[in-house]
């Protein structure tokens, strides 16, 4: 009886040590222990702990297998290395210029210059408009009130201008016509020499007006063909790289860009300003215009005046 008591109570007892010890084994393999647990529980129980399987092993490792990787494939990250490269460059307008290719720098070159030529002319053209429109309005306001030419030229002084100009002419032609009674003919006479006046002055005024209209017009094209050539290189390192990574394609491609951009700088403020001063030449020569006509208006009234005194001495 007491022998089978003791077989039941030693049965018991390795039952309760077989759960003891499969308790941490089933732990051990769904969440890795804390090396405080591992150690306490085994010294607790007095026995040698299950074997465990090794973690820090394999995570140390593995950088070992990619480094092994890449060291046997050293070519696979010389690519990515290019790639990466590229894209980390700044891409600054100057950077960009500076890193172009020579034609499309002559390109931006030129068009810088255009552009330097364009407000060039507009500052020297609203100068000279301003100032031959003050001064022909102040001499038509003084000439007004005048019954004579010699009057409107004593009026005006020694001054020069387009207005002094058609006076002179017209006391030129009536005292080179003087004996004839054709009217008629001196003023027609007059009048081409009013003409050609008119013409050399709208010829004058209208200097730089054609840099203008070329600027603005051919400035896009050529800001296009630098684009074009800078793309081409572009295509061209493409096939040599034996890539197509947007960051080794776009360095290039932005720099032929910058050619079209800087010609859009160039043409869009020279046909601004062609326009503004083909309004602003417009109405300075009606201002020439209304001289010609005060010019010859006063030799009308002198003609009138010299035939009424012939015509008065002759009843006489």
């Amino acid at each position: 009886m007491k022998t089978m008591s003791f077989q039941a109570s030693l049965a018991a007892a390795l039952m309760l040590a077989a759960a003891w010890f499969a308790s941490p084994v089933s732990a051990q393999t769904h969440t890795p222990p804390a090396p405080a647990q591992s150690t306490a529980q085994p010294s607790a129980a007095g026995t040698v702990p299950p074997a465990t399987t090794p973690v820090a092993p394999a995570a140390s490792t593995a950088p070992a297998v990619a480094g092994a990787a890449v060291a046997a494939n050293p070519a696979s990250a010389k690519p990515e290395v290019a790639a990466i490269a590229p894209a980390m460059k700044e891409l600054s307008p100057w950077v960009m210029f500076m890193s172009a290719d020579v034609i499309v720098k002559a390109v931006m070159i030129g068009l810088a210059f255009a552009s330097l030529m364009t407000w060039t002319v507009f500052i020297a053209k609203s100068i000279e408009l301003s100032v031959a429109s003050g001064k022909l309005r102040s001499a038509l306001k003084k000439i007004a009130e005048a019954r004579s030419l010699a009057e409107a030229q004593m009026a005006l002084g020694t001054k020069e201008g387009i207005l002094p100009s058609f006076l002179a002419a017209a006391l030129r032609e009536a005292r080179m016509s003087a004996g004839l009674s054709s009217d008629a003919g001196i003023k027609e006479r007059a009048a081409s020499s009013f003409a050609e006046i008119v013409r050399a002055e709208q010829r004058r005024i209208r200097i730089g007006m054609g840099v203008l209209a070329t600027i603005g017009s051919t400035s896009p094209f050529v800001g296009l063909f630098g684009t074009v050539w800078g793309i081409m290189n572009s295509f061209i390192g493409i096939s040599k790289s034996q890539t197509t990574n947007l960051a080794v394609v776009a360095p290039g491609i932005a720099e032929a860009l910058l050619a079209t951009a800087i010609g859009l700088v160039a043409a869009i403020p020279a046909v601004i300003i062609y326009n503004h001063f083909s309004r602003v030449t417009k109405g300075y020569l009606e201002l020439v215009s209304r001289a010609s006509g005060a010019a010859g208006r006063l030799l009308s009234r002198d003609l009138d005046r010299s035939h009424g005194s012939v015509h008065s001495r002759a009843a006489e």
